[in-house]
């Protein structure tokens, strides 16, 4: 826990949705979560960095810290949105190839509550690689969502000014006892 509340890390790969991150960001900051972007390296084309810096007021992480580094404060609840499918994949698997993935591998070793909102198409969900990743993730516990339809918030009517699948990954979240914002509990 950060000395202002309880720190939510989110994740962010590289799909599509990644631009409107944000959005998740203001929604966990309006229920009281600090938060603390970290993208994979693919995923620093998809999102405005320095405007997530902005909002936060941390700096986006994508790569381990140097050893001359300050460790980071460790996560008291992650969200990855949007996951993609090889995130999911590898993540299942334990393979800690980035910063973001490494952090996955460890958070249900340490209880981290970790919720998973793919953003990944309808071809992909229906492998069997991806089901069988879904299953061995919420065998350890951790919430894997639906991916949502169209795979992209901006493929609903609004043009993606909804806030649905963001706001769902935060409902996943502050359903199990004491992992909510600070307020919640």
């Amino acid at each position: 826990m950060t000395e202002s509340g309880r720190l939510l890390y989110v994740i962010v790969c590289a799909a599509g949705a990644a631009r409107d991150v944000g959005r998740l960001v203001a929604l966990a900051q309006d229920e009281g979560w600090v938060v603390q972007v970290v993208a994979t390296p693919s995923a620093l084309d998809f999102v405005d960095v320095p405007a997530l810096e902005r909002q936060t007021g941390r700096p986006v992480r994508s790569r381990y810290r140097r050893p001359d580094e300050p460790k980071p404060p460790r996560a008291d609840a992650i969200i990855v949105a949007p996951a993609t499918y090889n995130t999911v994949n590898k993540f299942a698997q334990g393979i800690a190839d980035t910063y973001a993935l490494g952090l996955l591998a460890e958070a249900p070793g340490l209880g981290i509550p970790v919720v998973v909102l793919p953003f990944v198409n309808e071809a992909l969900t229906t492998r069997v690689p991806f089901r069988r990743s879904v299953e061995s993730l919420r065998a350890e516990g951790v919430r894997v969502l639906p991916s949502p339809s169209g795979s992209d918030p901006a493929d609903t009517e609004d043009g993606g000014q909804e806030d649905h699948p963001w706001a769902l990954a935060l409902k996943e979240l502050s359903r199990k006892e004491g992992t909510g914002p600070p307020d919640a509990r």
